[in-house]
Protein backbone atom coordinates (compact mmCIF):
# COMPACT_ATOMS: atom_id res chain seq x y z
CA UNK A 1 0.00 0.00 0.00
CA UNK A 2 0.95 3.65 -0.25
CA UNK A 3 1.10 5.13 3.24
CA UNK A 4 1.15 8.89 3.87
CA UNK A 5 2.67 10.01 7.18
CA UNK A 6 2.06 13.52 8.48
CA UNK A 7 5.10 14.43 10.56
CA UNK A 8 8.79 13.65 10.27
CA UNK A 9 9.68 13.36 13.96
CA UNK A 10 10.76 10.23 15.79
CA UNK A 11 7.34 8.54 15.55
CA UNK A 12 6.84 9.37 11.88
CA UNK A 13 10.34 8.29 10.84
CA UNK A 14 10.13 5.04 12.81
CA UNK A 15 6.73 4.31 11.28
CA UNK A 16 8.16 4.94 7.81
CA UNK A 17 11.03 2.52 8.43
CA UNK A 18 8.71 -0.15 9.85
CA UNK A 19 6.23 0.21 6.99
CA UNK A 20 9.07 0.05 4.46
CA UNK A 21 10.39 -3.10 6.11
CA UNK A 22 6.92 -4.65 5.81
CA UNK A 23 6.93 -3.85 2.10
CA UNK A 24 4.85 -0.67 1.84
CA UNK A 25 5.52 2.55 -0.07
CA UNK A 26 5.80 5.54 2.28
CA UNK A 27 5.73 9.32 1.92
CA UNK A 28 6.41 11.57 4.91
CA UNK A 29 4.81 15.02 4.73
CA UNK A 30 6.91 17.26 6.97
CA UNK A 31 6.05 20.94 7.33
CA UNK A 32 9.61 22.03 8.22
CA UNK A 33 12.16 22.83 5.55
CA UNK A 34 14.66 20.44 7.16
CA UNK A 35 14.38 17.43 9.44
CA UNK A 36 15.55 18.08 12.95
CA UNK A 37 14.64 18.08 16.61
CA UNK A 38 14.98 20.67 19.31
CA UNK A 39 18.15 19.75 21.16
CA UNK A 40 17.42 17.60 24.19
CA UNK A 41 18.01 14.10 25.45
CA UNK A 42 15.89 10.97 25.33
CA UNK A 43 15.94 7.80 27.35
CA UNK A 44 15.41 4.80 25.07
CA UNK A 45 14.44 1.93 27.34
CA UNK A 46 14.70 -1.74 26.27
CA UNK A 47 11.13 -1.91 24.97
CA UNK A 48 12.01 0.78 22.43
CA UNK A 49 15.39 -0.69 21.58
CA UNK A 50 13.70 -3.99 20.68
CA UNK A 51 11.90 -2.18 17.87
CA UNK A 52 15.12 -0.58 16.67
CA UNK A 53 16.83 -3.98 16.78
CA UNK A 54 14.02 -5.46 14.65
CA UNK A 55 14.57 -2.60 12.21
CA UNK A 56 18.32 -3.24 12.09
CA UNK A 57 18.95 0.16 13.65
CA UNK A 58 20.41 -0.62 17.06
CA UNK A 59 24.08 -0.27 16.13
CA UNK A 60 23.48 2.99 14.31
CA UNK A 61 21.72 4.43 17.35
CA UNK A 62 24.31 3.13 19.79
CA UNK A 63 27.07 4.86 17.82
CA UNK A 64 26.09 8.23 19.30
CA UNK A 65 24.41 7.10 22.53
CA UNK A 66 25.42 6.77 26.17
CA UNK A 67 24.74 3.64 28.20
CA UNK A 68 23.93 4.58 31.81
CA UNK A 69 25.39 2.57 34.64
CA UNK A 70 22.16 2.54 36.60
CA UNK A 71 18.89 4.15 37.61
CA UNK A 72 19.15 6.41 40.64
CA UNK A 73 17.00 8.51 42.88
CA UNK A 74 18.63 11.21 45.02
CA UNK A 75 17.35 13.86 47.38
CA UNK A 76 17.51 17.15 45.54
CA UNK A 77 19.13 19.30 48.21
CA UNK A 78 21.56 16.92 49.89
CA UNK A 79 22.24 14.58 46.97
CA UNK A 80 21.76 11.61 49.29
CA UNK A 81 21.08 8.44 47.32
CA UNK A 82 17.64 6.89 47.87
CA UNK A 83 18.42 3.95 45.57
CA UNK A 84 20.91 3.09 42.84
CA UNK A 85 20.00 0.08 40.71
CA UNK A 86 22.47 -1.23 38.09
CA UNK A 87 21.66 -1.03 34.38
CA UNK A 88 24.37 -1.61 31.76
CA UNK A 89 24.59 -5.31 31.04
CA UNK A 90 21.94 -5.94 33.69
CA UNK A 91 19.33 -4.21 31.52
CA UNK A 92 19.95 -6.49 28.55
CA UNK A 93 19.99 -9.55 30.81
CA UNK A 94 16.69 -8.71 32.45
CA UNK A 95 14.73 -7.02 29.66
CA UNK A 96 16.36 -8.34 26.49
CA UNK A 97 17.84 -5.11 25.11
CA UNK A 98 20.06 -2.24 26.27
CA UNK A 99 18.95 0.97 27.95
CA UNK A 100 20.43 3.99 26.15
CA UNK A 101 20.45 7.77 26.37
CA UNK A 102 20.47 9.55 23.04
CA UNK A 103 20.29 13.14 21.83
CA UNK A 104 17.03 13.76 19.95
CA UNK A 105 18.89 15.32 17.04
CA UNK A 106 21.16 12.26 16.81
CA UNK A 107 18.19 9.90 16.77
CA UNK A 108 16.40 11.89 14.06
CA UNK A 109 19.62 11.96 12.02
CA UNK A 110 20.07 8.20 12.35
CA UNK A 111 16.45 7.44 11.44
CA UNK A 112 16.35 9.82 8.49
CA UNK A 113 19.68 8.56 7.13
CA UNK A 114 18.45 4.98 7.34
CA UNK A 115 15.20 5.88 5.61
CA UNK A 116 17.07 7.72 2.84
CA UNK A 117 19.01 4.51 2.16
CA UNK A 118 15.96 2.24 2.20
CA UNK A 119 13.39 4.53 0.58
CA UNK A 120 15.10 7.41 -1.25
CA UNK A 121 12.87 10.43 -1.67
CA UNK A 122 10.35 9.28 0.94
CA UNK A 123 10.53 12.57 2.88
CA UNK A 124 8.75 15.58 1.41
CA UNK A 125 9.82 18.78 3.20
CA UNK A 126 7.89 22.04 3.36
CA UNK A 127 4.64 20.07 3.11
CA UNK A 128 2.25 21.43 5.72
CA UNK A 129 -0.97 19.48 6.07
CA UNK A 130 -4.20 21.49 6.07
CA UNK A 131 -6.79 18.69 6.08
CA UNK A 132 -7.56 15.23 4.78
CA UNK A 133 -10.30 13.80 2.58
CA UNK A 134 -11.18 10.14 2.14
CA UNK A 135 -13.58 7.70 0.54
CA UNK A 136 -13.83 3.92 0.32
CA UNK A 137 -10.92 3.66 -2.10
CA UNK A 138 -8.30 5.98 -0.59
CA UNK A 139 -7.32 9.06 1.38
CA UNK A 140 -5.95 12.40 0.22
CA UNK A 141 -3.76 14.77 2.22
CA UNK A 142 -4.49 18.37 1.23
CA UNK A 143 -1.57 20.69 1.94
CA UNK A 144 -1.81 24.36 2.82
CA UNK A 145 -0.90 25.31 -0.77
CA UNK A 146 -3.78 23.06 -1.94
CA UNK A 147 -1.41 20.41 -3.29
CA UNK A 148 -3.09 17.01 -3.04
CA UNK A 149 -1.23 13.80 -2.17
CA UNK A 150 -3.18 10.55 -2.31
CA UNK A 151 -2.62 7.14 -0.78
CA UNK A 152 -4.27 4.18 0.91
CA UNK A 153 -3.65 5.27 4.52
CA UNK A 154 -2.84 8.53 6.34
CA UNK A 155 -0.94 8.35 9.64
CA UNK A 156 -1.09 11.42 11.87
CA UNK A 157 2.32 11.47 13.55
CA UNK A 158 2.18 15.26 13.78
CA UNK A 159 2.64 15.69 17.50
CA UNK A 160 0.85 17.28 20.39
CA UNK A 161 -0.78 19.99 18.23
CA UNK A 162 -1.84 17.47 15.58
CA UNK A 163 -3.77 18.78 12.59
CA UNK A 164 -4.98 15.25 11.90
CA UNK A 165 -6.33 14.82 15.44
CA UNK A 166 -8.03 18.22 15.36
CA UNK A 167 -9.95 17.25 12.21
CA UNK A 168 -10.75 13.78 13.52
CA UNK A 169 -11.78 14.75 17.05
CA UNK A 170 -12.18 18.52 17.14
CA UNK A 171 -10.06 20.87 19.27
CA UNK A 172 -8.81 19.41 22.53
CA UNK A 173 -9.08 20.90 26.01
CA UNK A 174 -5.78 20.20 27.73
CA UNK A 175 -5.53 20.58 31.50
CA UNK A 176 -2.63 22.55 32.94
CA UNK A 177 -0.92 20.29 35.47
CA UNK A 178 0.45 23.12 37.58
CA UNK A 179 3.98 22.10 36.55
CA UNK A 180 6.52 23.96 34.45
CA UNK A 181 9.54 22.20 32.95
CA UNK A 182 13.07 23.42 32.25
CA UNK A 183 15.57 21.66 30.03
CA UNK A 184 19.11 22.17 28.86
CA UNK A 185 22.03 20.27 27.34
CA UNK A 186 25.46 21.26 28.66
CA UNK A 187 28.95 20.12 27.56
CA UNK A 188 30.54 18.07 30.33
CA UNK A 189 33.83 19.95 30.05
CA UNK A 190 32.09 23.13 31.31
CA UNK A 191 30.97 21.54 34.56
CA UNK A 192 34.24 21.15 36.48
CA UNK A 193 34.01 18.89 39.51
CA UNK A 194 30.21 18.98 39.84
CA UNK A 195 29.35 16.37 37.24
CA UNK A 196 26.01 14.57 37.07
CA UNK A 197 26.39 10.87 37.79
CA UNK A 198 26.70 8.46 34.84
CA UNK A 199 23.18 7.22 35.51
CA UNK A 200 19.55 8.05 34.80
CA UNK A 201 19.14 10.07 37.98
CA UNK A 202 15.97 11.62 39.42
CA UNK A 203 16.58 14.30 42.08
CA UNK A 204 13.45 14.72 44.21
CA UNK A 205 12.24 17.46 46.51
CA UNK A 206 9.41 19.59 47.79
CA UNK A 207 7.19 20.58 44.88
CA UNK A 208 9.90 19.99 42.27
CA UNK A 209 12.32 17.46 40.84
CA UNK A 210 15.15 17.24 38.33
CA UNK A 211 16.44 14.52 36.03
CA UNK A 212 20.05 14.31 34.86
CA UNK A 213 21.81 11.96 32.49
CA UNK A 214 24.59 11.96 29.93
CA UNK A 215 24.57 11.93 26.13
CA UNK A 216 26.98 11.35 23.22
CA UNK A 217 29.29 8.89 24.95
CA UNK A 218 29.27 11.09 28.05
CA UNK A 219 30.35 14.35 26.40
CA UNK A 220 27.06 16.14 27.14
CA UNK A 221 24.89 16.40 30.25
CA UNK A 222 21.11 16.55 29.89
CA UNK A 223 19.05 18.41 32.50
CA UNK A 224 15.29 18.49 32.97
CA UNK A 225 13.77 20.32 35.92
CA UNK A 226 10.06 20.32 36.79
CA UNK A 227 8.59 22.84 39.24
CA UNK A 228 5.07 23.33 40.55
CA UNK A 229 4.10 26.76 39.27
CA UNK A 230 0.83 28.59 38.57
CA UNK A 231 2.08 31.60 36.65
CA UNK A 232 3.40 30.16 33.39
CA UNK A 233 1.18 28.33 30.92
CA UNK A 234 3.02 28.45 27.59
CA UNK A 235 3.07 25.00 25.94
CA UNK A 236 6.05 25.30 23.61
CA UNK A 237 9.15 23.13 23.51
CA UNK A 238 11.13 25.90 21.85
CA UNK A 239 10.29 28.68 24.33
CA UNK A 240 13.19 30.03 26.36
CA UNK A 241 13.31 31.05 30.00
CA UNK A 242 15.56 33.24 32.11
CA UNK A 243 18.51 31.72 33.96
CA UNK A 244 17.64 33.73 37.07
CA UNK A 245 14.19 32.12 37.17
CA UNK A 246 15.64 28.62 36.86
CA UNK A 247 18.19 29.33 39.60
CA UNK A 248 15.41 30.64 41.82
CA UNK A 249 13.33 27.51 41.18
CA UNK A 250 16.24 25.32 42.33
CA UNK A 251 17.72 27.61 44.97
CA UNK A 252 19.49 25.64 47.69
CA UNK A 253 19.66 22.47 45.62
CA UNK A 254 22.69 20.28 45.20
CA UNK A 255 25.68 21.88 43.40
CA UNK A 256 25.30 19.42 40.49
CA UNK A 257 21.88 20.89 39.65
CA UNK A 258 22.83 24.53 40.23
CA UNK A 259 26.03 24.08 38.21
CA UNK A 260 24.10 22.69 35.25
CA UNK A 261 21.75 25.67 35.26
CA UNK A 262 24.61 28.18 35.57
CA UNK A 263 26.49 26.67 32.62
CA UNK A 264 23.59 26.06 30.24
CA UNK A 265 23.83 28.04 27.02
CA UNK A 266 20.05 27.98 26.57
CA UNK A 267 17.37 27.10 29.10
CA UNK A 268 14.10 26.11 27.50
CA UNK A 269 10.93 26.43 29.52
CA UNK A 270 7.43 25.10 28.87
CA UNK A 271 4.23 24.40 30.75
CA UNK A 272 3.09 20.80 31.15
CA UNK A 273 -0.47 20.06 30.07
CA UNK A 274 -2.29 16.76 30.45
CA UNK A 275 -4.86 15.35 28.06
CA UNK A 276 -7.48 12.70 28.71
CA UNK A 277 -7.28 9.54 26.57
CA UNK A 278 -9.05 9.99 23.24
CA UNK A 279 -12.33 8.25 22.53
CA UNK A 280 -10.78 6.91 19.31
CA UNK A 281 -7.56 7.09 17.31
CA UNK A 282 -8.84 6.15 13.88
CA UNK A 283 -11.21 7.45 11.23
CA UNK A 284 -11.64 5.05 8.32
CA UNK A 285 -8.27 5.13 6.54
CA UNK A 286 -6.70 7.60 8.99
CA UNK A 287 -4.90 6.77 12.25
CA UNK A 288 -3.05 8.72 14.92
CA UNK A 289 0.33 7.78 16.38
CA UNK A 290 2.50 8.91 19.29
CA UNK A 291 1.89 12.31 20.87
CA UNK A 292 -0.95 12.97 18.45
CA UNK A 293 -3.09 10.41 20.29
CA UNK A 294 -1.46 9.79 23.69
CA UNK A 295 0.82 12.67 24.76
CA UNK A 296 2.82 11.74 27.84
CA UNK A 297 3.94 13.74 30.82
CA UNK A 298 7.73 13.27 31.03
CA UNK A 299 7.81 11.44 34.37
CA UNK A 300 8.35 7.91 33.03
CA UNK A 301 10.59 8.85 30.06
CA UNK A 302 8.31 6.89 27.72
CA UNK A 303 6.85 9.45 25.31
CA UNK A 304 9.16 8.76 22.38
CA UNK A 305 9.32 5.04 23.15
CA UNK A 306 5.54 4.68 23.07
CA UNK A 307 5.56 6.27 19.59
CA UNK A 308 8.25 3.79 18.52
CA UNK A 309 6.13 0.88 19.76
CA UNK A 310 3.09 2.34 17.97
CA UNK A 311 5.07 2.48 14.73
CA UNK A 312 5.88 -1.23 14.71
CA UNK A 313 2.39 -2.36 15.68
CA UNK A 314 0.79 -0.12 13.05
CA UNK A 315 3.07 -1.51 10.33
CA UNK A 316 2.43 -5.08 11.42
CA UNK A 317 -1.34 -4.71 11.55
CA UNK A 318 -1.44 -3.07 8.12
CA UNK A 319 0.44 -6.08 6.75
CA UNK A 320 -1.93 -8.84 7.83
CA UNK A 321 -4.25 -8.71 4.83
CA UNK A 322 -7.33 -7.21 6.51
CA UNK A 323 -9.14 -4.17 5.18
CA UNK A 324 -7.54 -0.85 6.06
CA UNK A 325 -10.23 0.20 8.56
CA UNK A 326 -10.07 -3.22 10.26
CA UNK A 327 -6.27 -3.09 10.41
CA UNK A 328 -6.29 0.37 11.95
CA UNK A 329 -8.97 -0.64 14.45
CA UNK A 330 -6.81 -3.61 15.49
CA UNK A 331 -3.81 -1.31 15.91
CA UNK A 332 -5.81 0.99 18.17
CA UNK A 333 -7.12 -1.95 20.21
CA UNK A 334 -3.58 -3.30 20.64
CA UNK A 335 -2.18 0.00 21.86
CA UNK A 336 -4.92 1.76 23.81
CA UNK A 337 -4.68 -0.01 27.18
CA UNK A 338 -0.88 0.00 27.27
CA UNK A 339 -0.45 3.66 26.41
CA UNK A 340 -3.21 4.66 28.83
CA UNK A 341 -1.44 2.74 31.60
CA UNK A 342 1.85 4.45 30.83
CA UNK A 343 0.13 7.84 30.84
CA UNK A 344 -1.32 7.03 34.25
CA UNK A 345 2.07 5.89 35.54
CA UNK A 346 3.65 9.17 34.45
CA UNK A 347 0.96 11.13 36.28
CA UNK A 348 1.56 9.10 39.44
CA UNK A 349 5.30 9.74 39.31
CA UNK A 350 4.72 13.50 39.38
CA UNK A 351 3.29 13.10 42.89
CA UNK A 352 5.97 10.60 43.90
CA UNK A 353 8.78 13.00 43.01
CA UNK A 354 7.22 16.08 44.69
CA UNK A 355 6.45 15.04 48.28
CA UNK A 356 5.83 18.24 50.22
CA UNK A 357 6.55 17.49 53.87
CA UNK A 358 9.17 15.48 55.75
CA UNK A 359 6.71 12.85 56.97
CA UNK A 360 5.43 11.97 53.51
CA UNK A 361 8.99 12.07 52.17
CA UNK A 362 10.12 9.63 54.85
CA UNK A 363 7.11 7.37 54.28
CA UNK A 364 7.77 7.32 50.53
CA UNK A 365 11.53 7.35 50.17
CA UNK A 366 12.40 5.33 53.29
CA UNK A 367 10.96 2.05 51.97
CA UNK A 368 12.50 2.78 48.57
CA UNK A 369 15.92 3.25 50.22
CA UNK A 370 15.49 -0.05 52.07
CA UNK A 371 14.36 -1.91 48.96
CA UNK A 372 17.27 -0.54 46.95
CA UNK A 373 19.71 -2.04 49.44
CA UNK A 374 18.00 -5.28 50.35
CA UNK A 375 15.98 -6.18 47.25
CA UNK A 376 17.23 -4.39 44.12
CA UNK A 377 15.45 -6.96 42.00
CA UNK A 378 12.16 -5.72 43.45
CA UNK A 379 12.91 -2.18 42.27
CA UNK A 380 13.69 -3.52 38.80
CA UNK A 381 10.52 -5.60 38.82
CA UNK A 382 8.39 -2.46 39.10
CA UNK A 383 9.54 -1.60 35.58
CA UNK A 384 9.18 -5.07 34.06
CA UNK A 385 5.75 -4.31 32.57
CA UNK A 386 7.22 -1.38 30.66
CA UNK A 387 10.78 -2.39 29.79
CA UNK A 388 10.13 -6.09 29.28
CA UNK A 389 7.38 -5.56 26.71
CA UNK A 390 8.26 -6.60 23.16
CA UNK A 391 5.86 -5.51 20.42
CA UNK A 392 8.04 -7.19 17.79
CA UNK A 393 7.55 -10.66 19.22
CA UNK A 394 3.81 -10.97 19.69
CA UNK A 395 0.68 -8.89 19.55
CA UNK A 396 -2.50 -10.12 21.19
CA UNK A 397 -0.92 -13.56 21.41
CA UNK A 398 -0.45 -13.82 17.66
CA UNK A 399 3.07 -14.00 16.20
CA UNK A 400 3.82 -11.07 13.93
CA UNK A 401 5.50 -11.41 10.53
Amino acid sequence: MKILIAGGGIGGLTAALALTQFGHDVTILEQAEALGEVGAGLQISPNGMKVFEALGMSDRIADTAFQPEGIEMRLGRSGRIVFDIPLGLAAADRWGAPYLHVHRADLVTALSAELAERAPGAVRLGAKLARYEQDETGVTAVLEDETRVSGDVLVGADGIHSVVRAQMMGPDSPRFTGNVAWRAVVPIDLLGKHLPPPTACAWVGKGRHAVTYRLRHGLLANFVGVVEHDGWQVESWSGEGERADALADFSGWHPVIVNLIRNAGTLNRWALFDRAPLARWTDGRVALLGDACHPMLPFLAQGAVMAVEDAWVLAARLSEGQSVPASLAAYEADRRDRTSAVQAGARANAKLFHRHNPLTQLATYGPMWLAGRTAPGFVHSRNDWIYGHDVTATQSGKPLP
